[in-house]
C-alpha cells in the first residue's frame, strides 16, 4: 500500500524535499514507515529514529498501524472551547496587532487580560559567551498546529474555568530581530481568576505539543532549533 509522508525542519533539509510517497506492507506500523524512509534516505536514519510521528494530524507511536492513503508526518520535538467565549487560533505570515487581539478576546464582563509576547532576540548569552542572531525562520505543520492550539486552549479551560477569551497566534516565515513571534492572550473577569497562569501555561504547553520550529540564522551558520520534549499518548487530544 502507499502512504504520504511529510517532513519538517531538519528532516526536510536533509531529504531535500518535504513530501513523498512510500510503499509499505499492508500490515505496516509507524515504525515500518520510519524504516522505509531511512532505507530511501540513509542520511535521515538517526533523525528519523528520534523524530516525533503524527498520523493524519494526531500524534502516533511506533506500534500504531497505518493504512493506505494515510498521511504520516515526521518532525523534531517542538522547539478548543464550547463557543461561550471568543477564541482565536492563527498562523500568521505577516505582522499582527496585539491591541486587536486583546480587543478580540475581551467581552463586557472582562476586567483583566494577560498577554505573553515572544520576540526575536538578536543576542543570546550562555555560559559567559554571546551569540548573534540575524533572523529566525519559522515553520509549522499547519493543520496539526492549529488542532493542537485548540487542544492547548481546551486544557487551559479545564484548569482555569474562569478564563474567558483565548488567543494563540504564531508567526511563520522570516522574522527579523525585534519582531514579534507569538502572542498568547487570556482574559478573565478579574486578575485573580487565572489569566496570568493560563498565559504562562499556554506558551509552555505550545512549546511541547504544537508542531512549530525555528531556524536560527547567524552570521556564519544556520541551524534548526529543536526541543527535547517527547509526546506521550496522554498528549493526544481527548
Amino acid at each position: 500500500m502507499q502512504v504520504q509522508v511529510l517532513l519538517f525542519a531538519t528532516l526536510k533539509d536533509i531529504a531535500g524535499q518535504n513530501r513523498l510517497t512510500l510503499t509499505v506492507p499492508d500490515t505496516a506500523t509507524v515504525s515500518d514507515v520510519k524504516n522505509a524512509l531511512a532505507a530511501l534516505h540513509p542520511a535521515l536514519e538517526a533523525h528519523v529514529e528520534a523524530a516525533i510521528a503524527a498520523v493524519n494530524e494526531e500524534y502516533a507511536f511506533a506500534g500504531d498501524a497505518v493504512h493506505a492513503g494515510d498521511t504520516i508526518a515526521f518532525f523534531p520535538p517542538v522547539s478548543g472551547g464550547d463557543g461561550s467565549y471568543p477564541e482565536i487560533f492563527r498562523l500568521a505570515d505577516a505582522p499582527f496587532s496585539t491591541d486587536e487581539l486583546i480587543a478580540a478576546v475581551t467581552i463586557p464582563a472582562t476586567g483583566a487580560v494577560c498577554v505573553f509576547s515572544g520576540m526575536v532576540r538578536g543576542e543570546t548569552n550562555r555560559d559567559g559567551s554571546a551569540t548573534q542572531t540575524e533572523r529566525l525562520e519559522y515553520e509549522a505543520y499547519e493543520p496539526m498546529a492549529l488542532t493542537k492550539m485548540r487542544q492547548v486552549a481546551a486544557e487551559i479551560r479545564d484548569r482555569w474555568p474562569l478564563v474567558q477569551g483565548i488567543a494563540i497566534v504564531q508567526r511563520v516565515g522570516r522574522l527579523e530581530v525585534g519582531q514579534n513571534t507569538i502572542v498568547i492572550a487570556c482574559s478573565s473577569g478579574h486578575r485573580d481568576q487565572g489569566c496570568f497562569e493560563a498565559a504562562r501555561y499556554g506558551i509552555d504547553r505550545l512549546k511541547e505539543i504544537v508542531p512549530v520550529w525555528k531556524k536560527d540564522i547567524r552570521p556564519e551558520t544556520a541551524a534548526w532549533i529543536e526541543g527535547h520534549y517527547q509526546p506521550t499518548p496522554d498528549d493526544r487530544r481527548p
